[in-house]
């Protein structure tokens, strides 16, 4: 019989933010697949837990991901944690996942702590939707595609950072995103955790002028949806009528279908699209 694959959340700072049941787990299966071992084993020694563990991480996660899958095919139960919090949120647990899947073999995700969660939870901010994006890329092409994407964003974003990209991140933000209000998370859970609710422009001149330490979780406003909706009417606005009508037209709408749309885009009725087009033919 296979064995199983449990996704065991770790603290994301203070160590009794763990569960019952993950320290059962931990020390109930035969093997833990742990991202930084030397990190893990402080974990482990501080609540007695001596299960074997191996590395799984970023630069192995292929090879790993299928020796790990091969052990739980001949039985054993394996448990994956990462440095904090919940394995497979933006770390290599995705692969070792995804393999486990293919090959028919049991995976079961214990909750606990999360610092997106936690981040959110008390930003002030509009908690009802929201997008995840962990770290930004490094790459800059992909960095500018994913900030472009994020300037039309009406939900709440999360964004994690480290100290010393804080700064720049906090600059490409404000320039990307406007000066938009912003949650400023750091060392969540931990002695000195602090969180407090600013704008990206005075976030940024206050990390200027002071180094930052910690990790940090940006919980950043969405954009307004009637601001939003006024910038696409405004859109149309600027275009005449004549032009507008023929995007439709030229999509093959009739010119009642055509005017329908119209009228929708700049947030009027389509008896107003009519008499101005009348209008205009005479």
């Amino acid at each position: 019989m296979a064995g199983k694959l449990y996704l065991c959340a770790t603290p994301i700072g203070n160590l009794e933010d763990i569960t019952y049941r993950v320290v059962r787990t931990l020390k109930e299966v035969d093997l833990i697949g742990a991202e930084d071992t030397r990190n893990s084993i402080k974990l482990l020694n501080h609540f007695e837990i001596e299960t074997p563990m191996q590395s799984y991480h970023e630069f192995n996660k292929y090879d790993k991901a299928k020796e790990l899958v091969q052990m739980m095919l001949d039985g054993k139960d394996i448990a994956l944690i990462t440095d904090a919090g919940t394995p497979g949120i933006s770390d290599p647990g995705e692969e070792l996942v995804k393999e486990c899947l293919e090959n028919g073999i049991e995976v079961t995700s214990l909750p606990g702590a999360s610092a997106c969660v936690t981040a959110i939870s008390m930003s002030g901010l509009s908690t009802q939707r929201f997008c995840f994006e962990a770290f930004l890329p490094k790459d800059k092409k992909k960095k500018e595609n994913v900030l472009k994407q994020l300037q039309n964003e009406t939900r709440t974003i999360i964004i994690y950072e480290a100290p010393h990209r804080l700064t720049k991140t906090l600059a490409e933000l404000e320039k990307a995103l406007g000066n938009r209000r912003v949650s400023i998370n750091r060392e969540l859970t931990k002695k000195y955790e602090e969180s407090f609710l600013t704008t990206l422009k005075n976030a940024r001149e206050k990390y200027e002028a002071e180094e930052p330490r910690g990790e940090f979780v940006l919980v950043i406003e969405g954009k307004d949806q009637e601001a939003l909706d006024q910038e696409e009417r405004q859109k149309w606005e600027d275009m005449s009528l004549e032009d507008h009508m023929k995007i439709y037209l030229d999509e093959g709408l009739d010119k009642k279908a055509a005017m329908k749309k119209v009228a929708k885009d700049r947030g009027v009725s389509k008896r107003d699209i009519y008499n101005q087009l009348v209008q205009e033919e005479k």
